[in-house]
């Protein structure tokens, strides 16, 4: 039976973030899927000057349908992987009973002091009021990608930022939608991600999420990878998180 991986990126980019990722999986037998969120399945360059009115609707609940929905096309239950919001995605799933196993990196917090303080400050933006967020150049410079060189962050800005739906933030600001069992004791495995200079989400915030998913008896895994910003899937030494990931997943479902 071929393994399977389902991908799930997170706010600002696309499925194309996961290209290295997939091609690394790919090559240790998985089957890959990584669909876009919806209504932004279009081109990069549509996406920034255009953005679709259908994104100012999209928040937690809708994202969490949408994979909920294509997760039943899979005949059995994936690995399910996700970066920054898709981490937090892949924890309601597996509390939903989705997945034979998931890997959130870098994942925000759910709601709490925590996730208002990871996403209050874009809801002072006067675009919210439009629905839709941009990303600056110099943001992405200074808090996701501050340990590409820039060169690198030109390129990677280039090629993977797109705006963002803002009720996200609203939502993850105040745990609209994302509510999770953490003594839910019937979840799949779970490993959190961190990255030790992460600015977006912070090391100590996926740590505490790792205590509260303690107080359930399923398993669950914490991973602290020191030197690495919030752009660990893409930036240099991206195939130690990868190739990390993969050997839990072997650990844990022993289909290797």
């Amino acid at each position: 039976m071929s393994r399977q991986a389902l991908f799930i990126h997170g706010t600002w980019l696309t499925p194309l973030i996961w290209s290295r990722f997939r091609r690394r999986f790919e090559a240790c037998g998985y089957s890959c899927s990584a669909p876009a969120w919806p209504s932004l399945d279009t081109d990069l360059a549509r996406q920034r000057s255009q953005p679709p009115r259908a994104m100012t609707r999209l928040g937690v609940a809708a994202l969490l349908a949408h994979y909920e929905e294509h997760l039943r096309t899979f005949a059995h239950p994936p690995l399910l992987i996700g970066h920054d919001l898709g981490g937090l995605l892949v924890q309601l799933l597996l509390d939903r009973g989705m997945g034979s196993a998931g890997i959130a990196i870098a994942p925000p917090a759910q709601g709490g002091l925590e996730g208002l303080r990871d996403s209050g400050p874009w809801l002072l933006r006067r675009t919210l009021c439009q629905g839709v967020l941009h990303m600056s150049p110099q943001h992405f410079v200074r808090n996701m990608a501050q340990t590409l060189t820039p060169e690198r962050q030109a390129a990677a800005y280039a090629r993977h930022i797109v705006p963002a739906p803002a009720r996200v933030f609203f939502d993850n600001a105040l745990g609209i939608g994302s509510r999770i069992d953490f003594s839910n004791a019937n979840r799949p495995p779970l490993l959190l991600i961190a990255a030790g200079a992460d600015r977006t989400v912070r090391a100590s915030t996926v740590a505490a999420a790792y205590r509260r998913h303690r107080g359930s008896t399923a398993v669950t895994t914490f991973k602290h990878f020191r030197g690495y910003s919030h752009w660990l899937i893409a930036e240099p030494g991206w195939e130690t998180i990868a190739d990390y990931c993969i050997e839990w997943a072997q650990d844990q479902l022993g289909r290797f």
